[in-house]
C-alpha cells in the first residue's frame, strides 16, 4: 500500500520497500490556459550544492548514467518522470531535489496561484507499483517556482523530504539557489585601464593672514642679520 506523505513530513521509500533498486518519480499538475510548467532534479553534495552543472538534470540535459528526465507516462497522470536507479548513485550525490517552474513566469504575470492538483509520487519501476505519493495543495500564490522535495540518503537507506517550498524567480533562481552557473559562462577577462596617472594634487592657497605673518617674519629675520 502506498504511503502519503504532507509537507514538512520525512518518510523511509527503501527502508519500507526492501529490494526497492529502480524507481520512476513521476510529477504532475493541473494549470489555467496558456500556464507553462516544467520540472527539474538537482544532484546535490553534503553542501546543499552540485558539483558542476552537469548536476542540474532538465529537458535540455535529460541523462546522466543512473537518472534520466522524460515526458510522462500513460499511468498516474504525470506530465514528467525521472527514471532512478538507486544502486548507481555516486556516493557523493547525498541528494535529489526535485522541482517545478514556471517558464517566464514573472514576464507573463503566471504564478502557481494558477496551478491546482501538483504532485509527485514514487513507484517501484519493475512493478509499477506507486509506493509513495505527496500531493501540493494548493497554497501557493504569487511564486513561481517551488522545491517539492528532497530524496537523500539516511543511514544507508533513501527517505524522502516533502518541502514544498515555493519562491519567486523561476528556474534562474532554483539553479543560483543549488550552485548550478546560469549564465553557462566563465567571468570575463579583466579589462586593461587606460587612465592616466593621477597628478599630485595643487596645494591650496594660502590665506592672506597667513602671507601676512609670513612677511613679518623675513622681515624680523632680516633686521637681526643687519
Amino acid at each position: 500500500m502506498a504511503i502519503t506523505v504532507v509537507k514538512g513530513q520525512k518518510s523511509d521509500l527503501t527502508k519500507t520497500n526492501p529490494g526497492l533498486s529502480r524507481l520512476t518519480v513521476g510529477i504532475g499538475w493541473e494549470a489555467a490556459s496558456g500556464v507553462e510548467l516544467d520540472t527539474s532534479a538537482f544532484l546535490l553534495g553534503s553542501d546543499n550544492k552540485v558539483a558542476g552543472d552537469e548536476d542540474f538534470i532538465f529537458y535540455n540535459q535529460p541523462s546522466t548514467s543512473f537518472i534520466t528526465y522524460m515526458d510522462g507516462g500513460q499511468i498516474g497522470g504525470e506530465k514528467k518522470q525521472f527514471a532512478i536507479d538507486l544502486g548507481k548513485i555516486p556516493a557523493r550525490i547525498e541528494k535529489i531535489a526535485f522541482s517545478l517552474t514556471i517558464h517566464d513566469g514573472e514576464a507573463r504575470r503566471h504564478h502557481f496561484g494558477q496551478v491546482q492538483h501538483g504532485f509527485l509520487r514514487f513507484a517501484n519501476a519493475a512493478t509499477g507499483q506507486e509506493v509513495m505519493r505527496y500531493d501540493l495543495g494548493s497554497g501557493f500564490t504569487v511564486e513561481t517556482a517551488i522545491v517539492i522535495g528532497e530524496l537523500y540518503r539516511h543511514n544507508g537507506e533513501w527517505k524522502f523530504n516533502a518541502i514544498g517550498s515555493g519562491f519567486a524567480g523561476g528556474l534562474n533562481a532554483l539553479c543560483a539557489n543549488f550552485g548550478v552557473d546560469v549564465d553557462g559562462g566563465s567571468d570575463p577577462a579583466p579589462t586593461t585601464s587606460t587612465v592616466p596617472p593621477t597628478a599630485a594634487p595643487t596645494p591650496p592657497p594660502r590665506c592672506p593672514h597667513q602671507n601676512r605673518r609670513l612677511l613679518l617674519l623675513i622681515r624680523s629675520i632680516s633686521a637681526k642679520l643687519n
